[in-house]
């Protein structure tokens, strides 16, 4: 059937038609999946661990936020900013005017809109003195990063610092030994960091976007680009001005325990997957 899910109603006409059964409601299969064991409909998402150098890479990153690096402690001088871009950030201007809350009544904000474009906000995130640097820009990619970069590194006092680490993922704007290259070449006192594949995770600067997704963007009602970036840069000054550093827990001991626990699972996996070879 050309069906990835059905409904409760299909459900009841296939049974019918296959003669399973002369005649059933819907009702009838909604209290009988609401019973049973097995729910088809529901399901989680997953996904391996391909990054050979993981645990390595994450360490690395949780050492960054204990003030550690390669064994030996951060000076003064030495800073470490966590960087990346918050992509697509649209202008949708609602086509009737948002109305305020009322008394027993929530704010209501029409469902049509018309687009006014994207703007992309690029940031970089001082994980120890909780200080945000931010800048939007049409699209990201080499050029924009190495603009937000520029707009950092030239100021106090990451310009004169012994060394500022940039934890970054692995995204196309800031990717391999080439990125790495390329910083160090314009800012010799850079050092980029990436987190393990697929571990962003890791990066503190998604804890401040997903602050700015529902203090800023949500809802979505701007009447065109000049609005989003002047809200954004409004933000940032406002964040900064009372801003602490986030509470990071997370430690290389608690990333040995993940891990400890994948590997079991994965191993029980791989035994239940010989079981059913075995009975088949």
């Amino acid at each position: 059937m050309p069906l990835s899910r059905w409904s409760c109603p299909e459900l009841a006409a296939e049974l019918t038609v296959r003669g399973i059964t002369d005649s059933i409601s819907a009702s009838t299969v909604r209290r009988w999946l609401r019973e049973d064991a097995l729910k088809p409909w529901q399901y989680r998402s997953w996904i391996f661990i391909r990054d050979l150098d993981f645990r390595a890479k994450a360490q690395r990153v949780l050492d960054l936020y204990a003030r550690t690096y390669e064994g030996e402690p951060l000076r003064p001088d030495e800073y470490v900013l966590s960087s990346d871009e918050k992509t697509s950030i649209q202008a949708r201007c609602r086509c009737h005017p948002t109305l305020a809350p009322g008394q027993a009544r929530a704010m209501r904000v029409n469902h049509e809109y018309g687009r006014g474009g994207a703007v992309a906000y690029l940031a970089a995130y001082d994980v120890h003195q909780a200080k945000v640097f931010g800048r939007c820009e049409a699209t990201t990619g080499i050029v924009p990063f190495m603009a937000l970069v520029e707009q950092v590194m030239t100021q106090e006092p990451y310009a004169s610092a012994k060394r500022v680490f940039w934890i970054v993922d692995n995204g196309s704007s800031h990717r391999g030994k080439k990125a790495i290259d390329r910083l160090a070449a314009r800012f010799p006192n850079a050092t980029l960091v990436h987190t393990p594949v697929h571990a962003s995770w890791v990066n503190q600067i998604e804890i401040f976007f997903s602050i700015v997704q529902r203090k800023v963007v949500s809802p979505n009602d701007f009447t065109d680009l000049d609005q989003v970036r002047d809200r954004l840069r409004g933000f940032e000054d406002r964040y900064n001005a009372t801003a602490q550093p986030f509470q990071w827990k997370f430690t290389t001991s608690d990333l040995d325990d993940l891990l400890a626990r994948l590997d079991r699972h994965t191993l029980a996996d791989r035994h239940q997957e010989s079981s059913v070879a075995l009975a088949a």
